[in-house]
């Protein structure tokens, strides 16, 4: 008979995998929950849980007390085995926050690079200084997620291309990498937001749905089969630039010698935050921003109806072209448009689009709290955290 002695190994590393998964997913559990919803013995689940205690992965942290005899001890894992960045870089702030393995953010900072910062150093800087807070050593971090605006290259995770931050380019990442000591991810930052909309927003466990993110500009996020779809070059969802009828074409994206990139033509130039806050102006609201103007259209009840009904029918010129491609289970409009927007304005995009095409999609507002990209950035760090504590 063959001897296989490395299945043994095998079969522990499974089980391993299985208990540390299931405790991350639903908390504390006994070692009989554990056996039962993994579908190991008693022994084995013992053997198990003891392997994990001896590695610092796992420990009881109390007791559910039982029917019939001794109190049951409740395990779970040991938020100290690993900690994760999460950032979101914006031209303007830094935002960083410390997450230890069960997801919990234990710190959370937001700095203000100087005008002469690098990228290097502005995320250096605001790495460290969120480490600091949560007083856990830098060499602790077992993940690092980068959320930016702009076209990240999935074969060498530089950015691109970023309108809004220009000094982001090829060879930063490696930078980054050397710089922290440690492996870097950069990610479109609507992208991090659909993360973050698929786990914790109204997206959970949608398998194909796509998120529409109208702020300063307009981006998209597509996810089929609960993965994101980013393109050959990354360049997925970058709707901003896409021809509309009565719209000039956005030309000069890129900055060439003595001209600025520019933000102008295609479906950006109606649906901007900055085209937001003009076309209300036109009916009749002013405000500090497009959330604002939005805000006030909705409360205003139908005098606001028909700002929101102009808005809708630009958003719908964009989600059709998306819809009759990918035809989608859901629709997230997401950012500060699509928030203060609520119901009034996912209705009226549904009908928009469902006039223009032969797609009606179910479209609904975000439903993620705080900082979606910042959350988004956290959430894969941890997914890339947890797969190294699960090979290791």
């Amino acid at each position: 008979m063959e001897r296989r002695p490395g299945v043994p190994r095998l079969l522990r590393e499974i089980n391993d995998r299985a208990a540390l998964e299931l405790l991350l997913a639903s908390g504390p559990l006994t070692r009989g929950q554990i056996g039962e919803l993994t579908g190991l013995s008693k022994v084995t689940a013992s053997q198990t849980l003891a392997r994990l205690e001896e590695r610092g992965l796992v420990e009881v942290v109390g007791e559910q007390a039982g029917n019939r005899g001794p109190n049951a001890a409740l395990y779970g894992v040991v938020p100290s085995c690993g900690y994760v960045a999460g950032l979101d870089v914006g031209p303007d702030l830094v935002t960083a926050a410390i997450a230890d393995i069960n997801g919990k953010v234990v710190a959370q900072v937001t700095a203000e690079p100087s005008a002469h910062d690098d990228p290097v150093s502005a995320v250096h800087n605001a790495v460290v200084k969120a480490c600091r807070s949560a007083k856990v050593a830098l060499s602790r971090l077992r993940g690092v997620v980068i959320g930016t605006p702009g076209v990240v290259d999935p074969r060498t995770g530089d950015v691109r291309f970023s309108f809004d931050l220009p000094h982001w380019h090829e060879g930063i990442h490696e930078a980054l990498a050397r710089d922290l000591r440690r492996e870097v991810t950069i990610e479109n930052d609507v992208n991090l937001v659909a993360v973050a909309e698929r786990a914790n927003g109204a997206a959970r466990d949608v398998e194909d749905f796509v998120l529409v993110w109208v702020g300063r500009g307009i981006g998209l996020a597509v996810v089929l089969g609960g993965r994101l779809h980013r393109g050959r070059s990354g360049s997925a969802g970058e709707i901003g630039y896409l021809p509309v009828p009565g719209v000039p074409l956005a030309e000069a994206v890129k900055a060439t010698p003595g001209r600025l990139p520019s933000l102008a033509g295609g479906l950006q130039s109606l649906v901007s935050a900055e085209a937001v806050t003009e076309l209300a102006r036109e009916y009749g609201f002013v405000g500090g921003g497009a959330a604002e103007c939005v805000t006030a259209a909705v409360e205003a009840g139908e005098r606001g109806a028909p700002l929101l009904d102009e808005i809708a029918s630009r958003l719908a010129l964009g989600v059709a072209s998306v819809c009759v491609v990918l035809d989608p289970g859901m629709v997230v409009l997401a950012g500060e448009v699509g928030r203060a927007g609520g119901a009034g304005l996912t209705t009226r995009v549904e009908e928009a689009v469902a006039r223009i095409c032969l797609i009606r999609p179910q479209v609904v507002t975000t439903a993620v709290e705080g900082n979606p990209v910042l959350r988004g950035a956290v959430l894969a760090a941890l997914e890339q955290a947890r797969e190294e504590i699960f090979a290791s």
